[in-house]
C-alpha cells in the first residue's frame, strides 16, 4: 500500500463512518464533552502528524488516506453498488519548523502514552480519531481550517526554546 495525498469520496465515507460510530453513543447518551475526549485525543495526534511534512508521523498521516480510499471504496461498492473513486480536492498544512516538529512530536507522544493507559473503549475511540483526523486533513475544506496549526506550534515551540535558553532572565 502505498501513501496518499488525495482522498477521494471513498475515503469521505470510511472517515464520515468512523465519525459517526464516535458521536452516537456521544449524541444519545448525555452529550458530555467527557465522552467526546478519547476520540479528540486521536484527532488532535492526527493534526500533529498531518502538520508534520515527512518523517514517521507524516508518513503514517499519507498512510491513513490511502487505507481509508481503499476500504471506503470497497464499502461504498458492497453497499451501495456504485463507485466512489473521485478526488475531492486536496489540502496541506505547511509551514511547521523544526522548533515546531519538536512540539508536534511531544504532544503525539502524550496521546500514545494516553492511549496505552485508556480501557479498551477510549482506546477504539482514539485510534477513531487519529483515523478520521488524518483523513479528512487530506482535504482542502478542513487543512484550511486548521492552516494555523504550525504557525502555532512555531510560536508555542520559539516561546519554549526561548525560555529554556534563558532569554529576558539574564
Amino acid at each position: 500500500m502505498t501513501g496518499t495525498t488525495a482522498l477521494t469520496l471513498g475515503g469521505l465515507l470510511a472517515a464520515l463512518l468512523v465519525l459517526i460510530a464516535n458521536l452516537h453513543p456521544w449524541w444519545k447518551g448525555g452529550r458530555e464533552v467527557k465522552q467526546l475526549s478519547a476520540f479528540g485525543k486521536g484527532f488532535t495526534a492526527a493534526a500533529m502528524a498531518a502538520a508534520c511534512p515527512g518523517g514517521l508521523l507524516g508518513w503514517a498521516h499519507s498512510h491513513v488516506g490511502a487505507a481509508a480510499n481503499g476500504a471506503g471504496e470497497r464499502a461504498s461498492a458492497v453497499g451501495s453498488g456504485t463507485t466512489s473513486g473521485s478526488a475531492i480536492t486536496r489540502g496541506q498544512l505547511i509551514g511547521l519548523s523544526s522548533t515546531g516538529a519538536v512540539v508536534a512530536v511531544a504532544v503525539v507522544f502524550l496521546v500514545v502514552l494516553e492511549y496505552r493507559g485508556a480501557g479498551k473503549k477510549d482506546k477504539r475511540r482514539i485510534i477513531g480519531g487519529v483515523f478520521v483526523g488524518s483523513t479528512l486533513l487530506l482535504t482542502a475544506g478542513v487543512a484550511g481550517l486548521l492552516k494555523w496549526l504550525p504557525g502555532a506550534l512555531n510560536a508555542f515551540a520559539g516561546v519554549v526554546v526561548d525560555a529554556v535558553q534563558g532569554a529576558g532572565l539574564l
